[in-house]
């Protein structure tokens, strides 16, 4: 299918996104391994986070729902033992599930086999599987365990390690070692090089479990998780998914960049370790406002108004705030290349290790729509502002890529014709019913 976007009609009005996928994701397994029965409103119905309910029912868990996030999601935990799958779990393009799922796996008493599409057994699982291995649990995979298909047998043994320094920062990563370490006997040690995106702690703590978070140092963006095991995990309210701000993000860019534009997002998660993006706007000096602040489910959620901003200016974007920003720099490179000066994103490499490589996917489609924008190894280069032409460009079956280049397309001049745009389905179900 190709989707055909021309600049036509600005964005008005009040709009309410999916469910945040992150924060769907978690509460899909960590409700699987509770004791209670968990009502969950405003789950998100995107491909991804629905990867993650069939493979908990694979598991032996009971899920009820009609895929529709007015309705609710009811689970019924199976406390933290699950039972062993009867097929192979398959996680298909999501690597949330995978990596959080083999946290869990490791500590189960069973074998199991988890899978992927083409695009997530590409992707490498060294980073979680080397962690995982050193606290007992057992992989075979392909490419010696780093990629999909892999196959897990659960601890037996004791951890030979308990202690983790992150080579690279990644909230996966991160999460997937707190999850199995809910099922060792020692105290589990977690530093991360810099901060990222802290819904596992949250929602762990909200659940009875011991785990505090507290810097290195004072002049280190480092970070130190520290978790005790749990005995039993149990839910003590009703959980509300907040609107998801990677999604909200495209909406406020194109509501930035198309004149005469106006919009209210309601009721979107504004976790500090989520909104870097909100940083990056500030520093390009757009203006926004952030309204009707409120806590939720022991997260924090607001309304944010945009409005269309005639100037733009270059940046540079590195550091801390890359993994705080990661899911929205492929919009980045869209407004740089309407920003006046040269705009410079570095320390990105991990942008390469996504759905598809994001550093080179962006800078190929844009440099066709007329951008000048040059791919660096971590990063890049662009140079503004130019104007942008519709052309035919490929999403690479990757949910940011097209959205992204949705963004560019409401900019351009002419029509633009995006290759395999239903990927957007992935995050963001009913991603062009908002454009049109």
């Amino acid at each position: 299918m190709v989707e055909i976007i021309d600049a036509t009609n600005p964005l008005k009005g009040k709009y309410k996104v999916p469910g945040d996928k992150s924060i769907s994701h978690r509460a899909a397994i960590l409700s699987s391994i509770s004791e209670d029965t968990v009502k969950i409103f405003g789950y998100s119905n995107g491909k991804d986070c629905l990867s993650t309910l069939d493979c908990m029912e694979k598991l032996g868990v009971h899920i009820d729902w009609n895929q529709n996030p007015d309705d609710v999601l009811t689970i019924e935990g199976k406390s933290l033992y699950l039972y062993e799958p009867y097929d192979v779990l398959d996680a298909n393009n999501s690597g949330t599930t995978t990596r959080l799922l083999l946290g869990v796996l490791s500590g189960q008493e069973f074998f199991s086999c988890i899978t992927g599409d083409d695009s997530l057994r590409a992707r490498p699982m060294k980073r979680v599987v080397e962690p995982l291995t050193s606290m007992g649990a057992k992989f075979h995979g392909r490419e010696n365990s780093n990629k999909l298909p892999l196959c897990c047998l659960g601890r037996k043994e004791k951890p030979s390690k308990t202690k983790y320094k992150l080579p690279v920062a990644s909230a996966q990563v991160k999460s997937a070692i707190l999850l199995a370490g809910l099922y060792c006997d020692e105290e589990i040690e977690v530093i991360e090089p810099s901060r990222t995106r802290d819904h596992t702690e949250r929602m762990l703590k909200a659940m009875g479990v011991n785990i505090d978070s507290s810097k290195v140092s004072e002049t280190e963006g480092a970070r130190k998780i520290t978790m005790k095991p749990a005995e039993k995990l149990n839910f003590s309210y009703e959980i509300k998914i907040p609107g998801d701000f990677s999604s909200a993000a495209f909406l406020i860019a194109c509501t930035i960049l198309k004149e005469d534009s106006n919009i209210i997002v309601e009721e979107v998660g504004i976790n500090p370790t989520r909104t870097g993006f909100l940083q990056v706007l500030e520093k390009m000096g757009v203006k926004f406002n952030i309204k009707n602040e409120r806590i939720s489910c022991n997260e924090p959620i607001a309304d944010i108004e945009a409005e269309y901003n005639p100037t733009l200016e270059a940046c540079t974007v590195e550091g801390d705030l890359v993994a705080n920003v990661i899911d929205e720099l492929p919009l980045f490179a869209v407004l740089a290349t309407q920003a006046q000066g040269t705009t410079v994103l570095k320390d990105a490499k991990e942008l390469r290790y996504k759905e598809t490589d994001r550093i080179k996917a962006i800078t190929s489609e844009l440099t066709k729509m007329g951008a000048n924008i040059s791919e660096k190894e971590d990063g890049f280069i662009v140079k503004g502002p130019t104007p942008l032409k519709g052309e035919r460009v490929k999403s690479f079956d990757d949910h940011r890529i097209a959205m992204a280049l949705s963004v560019a397309a409401k900019i351009s001049t002419g029509k633009t014709y995006i290759e395999n745009p239903e990927c957007a389905d992935i995050s963001f179900p009913g991603f062009y019913q908002y454009f049109k």
